[in-house]
């Protein structure tokens, strides 16, 4: 029997999971998923959270305990969050000792509510580095220009970091500089650079979403034609700007001194359109020293009947940059488009967040009743 995502992994892609909950821990999904799936990873955020812990009563023990100590709505959510992502980070520990600290890894989210306050994540980033205190895990932090230089200050104290909603090359090129200064910076604080560990979420299948919906409206036959391309061409051309930066006399003195380089994550991999392959933001998205977090769905997919090709984005830029001059003629203004994106994945993880701490209000009140 073929194991496909055996095959993934040979090519040099990390598998991650984009899934986490109490659930997952106690059942040993993430476990087996980990043994049987080749899953190496772990990525969350405000919306996961907030189905998990809407979706269970896994929480009930601890939320009674919370409840009699009478902490605040906040403090509950990150005290169940950070053991969570704790009890993940100690299942992927093997994963992270055998990679040498690159793969194993668990990330969690700061506050969205902060996204546009770079004083405020730092604190934010620090602090949950130390509540959950496993050296596998990742602060999420947004590629937002409040962000930038919080990525840089956090990886400065020696803190690993995943940037995440990251859409347009240029925004990417930003967050490798931040990573880079940051390690220097960290370098002077005398961190040891090998123990830090970064990759940059750059978000795919949301682009489609975005720019398809204006082509159906542009409404010509050419527009039309174009539908599906710009997602893949997008984080291709991220991949480029990948491999030169990384090819730089600045990253060589970096890695010299031990550091490892800051990976590109796929992450929105979950196929929108139901016309598109279900495994298509994999399989065309393979290329070495790159991360794709999957839904648990497109992992049994690919598990199932996804096709492994080689690196299919390396060959490809010209292709890539073809597909972007294209769309910008049919009308696409990939400015907008990647602003939109930006004020709605911080909206959406806001609102998620919300839901949160309105329902973890709601249970506390409950199991202090």
């Amino acid at each position: 029997m073929t194991d496909r995502l055996a095959e993934l992994s040979a090519q040099g892609v990390a598998v991650w999971l984009d899934d986490l909950s109490r659930v997952r821990l106690t059942s040993g999904s993430l476990d087996r998923m980990r043994t049987e799936q080749h899953v190496v990873g772990v990525t969350t955020n405000p919306s996961i959270f907030q189905k998990a812990l809407s979706d269970a009563h896994a929480y009930d023990e601890q939320l009674r305990d919370l409840a009699l100590q009478k902490v605040t709505v906040e403090e509950a959510v990150r005290l169940m969050t950070a053991k969570d992502v704790r009890w993940a980070s100690d299942v992927m520990r093997p994963a992270y000792d055998t990679s040498n600290g690159v793969d194993g890894r668990v990330s969690i989210e700061v506050d969205p509510r902060k996204a546009h306050e770079t004083v405020s994540t730092v604190a934010e980033a620090k602090t949950l580095w130390w509540l959950v205190d496993r050296p596998n895990l990742f602060i999420k932090i947004p590629a937002t220009l409040a962000g930038l230089p919080a990525i840089t200050e956090v990886l400065a104290a020696g803190i690993s970091v995943n940037v995440t909603l990251i859409f347009s090359v240029e925004r990417y090129r930003a967050v490798m500089d931040a990573f880079l200064a940051g390690l220097e910076k960290a370098k002077a604080n005398g961190h040891d650079l090998s123990k830090i560990g970064s990759v940059a979420s750059f978000f795919v299948s949301r682009v489609d979403t975005e720019v398809d919906k204006r082509l159906d409206k542009i409404g010509s036959d050419a527009a039309k034609a174009l539908k599906g391309k710009a997602a893949i061409a997008n984080a291709r051309l991220a991949y480029e700007a990948y491999t030169e930066v990384f090819g730089t006399d600045r990253w060589k003195a970096l890695a010299a001194a031990g550091a490892h380089p800051q990976r590109p994550l796929w992450a929105s991999t979950g196929t929108k359109n139901p016309e598109f392959l279900d495994t298509i933001y994999v399989e065309e998205l393979i290329a070495f020293g790159t991360v794709n977090t999957m839904p648990e769905p497109v992992i049994f997919a690919y598990e199932d009947h996804g096709t492994t090709r080689g690196d299919t984005v390396t060959g490809n830029f010209a292709d890539a940059h073809q597909a972007f001059t294209d769309l910008a003629a049919a009308g696409i203004d990939f400015a907008d488009v990647f602003k939109v994106l930006e004020e709605e994945g911080v909206e959406k993880f806001e609102a998620s967040w919300n839901e949160l701490l309105e329902g973890v209000a709601a249970s506390l009140k409950a199991a202090g009743s």
